[in-house]
């Protein structure tokens, strides 16, 4: 199945698709294209019924792509290549809102937002200018910059974010969470999954966890005040900690970390590259 729409600008995708494959272009101006491709019969046959349709919300374009689900299971599913493939290419800042059960989602080009309801599906993004939400069970997180608040809740999946620009919330049982780069609050909290901060500048960073290690980067230029406590891991701190609060000049942050048995690491990461380097102080 094949559709085409003329929209004027970016517009709001909703897409519902239980199982298969989900892939975003944000490229393409004044039309969204829409491709549904089945591999199996059962599959065609939900293509067939599937709804696809251009609506108006507050004034902005809408499109929705609604697939029904598979009814039953059968043993030759386990041996043949079954869901449907969904592709889809949009205007650039298009807002992305997906509901899956273990489709995966890949999204290139620029987003202005993006929510999504998985099990098991990875999500994967390239840049996103509004907020990102994300509700997983065991999927995966990838998402190369996003330029505003990311909202992340999962039980085994991992987290991995190369540069967020607003603030940071995510909840894990057992998945890795790994921030590259972190310009706002940061609140991470795990069970056994480890923390990876690359590089935090300023507001306050929270890194609770039970047995996962967790790794702090401050860059250099601000001052920073450390609260880190472990029961039965090691703490180690590569700055030079002083009982005094600093006098330069510089963003302030506060780095509060907590673990059970997990080993906790106080780093230091190279001030932002258009940025004049400064000494950190503790």
């Amino acid at each position: 199945m094949q559709k085409s729409f003329e929209v004027t600008g970016p517009t709001e995708l909703e897409i519902r698709l239980a199982s298969g494959d989900i892939t975003v272009d944000a490229g393409t101006e004044g039309r969204v294209e829409i491709e549904l491709t089945a591999h199996d019969e059962e599959s065609q046959r939900l293509v067939d019924d599937a709804t696809v349709e251009l609506r108006e919300q507050g004034g902005r374009p809408q499109v929705i792509v609604e697939v029904p689900n598979k009814r039953g299971f059968s043993l030759g599913q386990m041996f043949s290549s079954q869901g449907i493939t969904c592709r889809v290419r949009c205007p650039q800042g298009s807002g992305l809102s997906t509901k899956t059960k273990s489709a995966d989602v890949v999204a290139r080009g620029v987003l202005g937002g993006l929510h999504v309801q998985t099990a098991s599906g990875d999500v994967e993004a390239d840049r996103v200018t509004g907020g990102i939400n994300v509700k997983s069970a065991s999927g995966d997180l990838t998402v190369r910059e996003a330029g505003d608040g990311v909202s992340v809740q999962t039980a085994s999946g991992d987290v991995d974010i190369d540069i967020v620009r607003g603030p940071v919330s995510v909840n894990s049982a057992s998945g890795d969470v790994t921030i590259g780069e972190a310009y706002d609050n940061v609140n991470v909290s795990t069970v056994s999954g480890d923390q990876d901060h690359g590089a935090v500048m300023r507001g306050t960073v929270s890194a609770h966890s039970v047995s996962g290690d967790v790794s702090v980067g401050v860059r250099r230029g601000s001052k920073v005040f450390l609260d880190c406590n472990t029961v039965s891991g090691d703490t180690t701190s590569e700055l030079d900690v002083t009982a005094e609060a600093p006098t330069t000049d510089g963003p302030m942050l506060e780095v509060r970390a907590k673990t059970v048995s997990g080993d906790i690491l106080i780093t230091r990461a190279p001030a932002p590259a258009d940025e004049t380097p400064e000494e950190v102080h503790a």
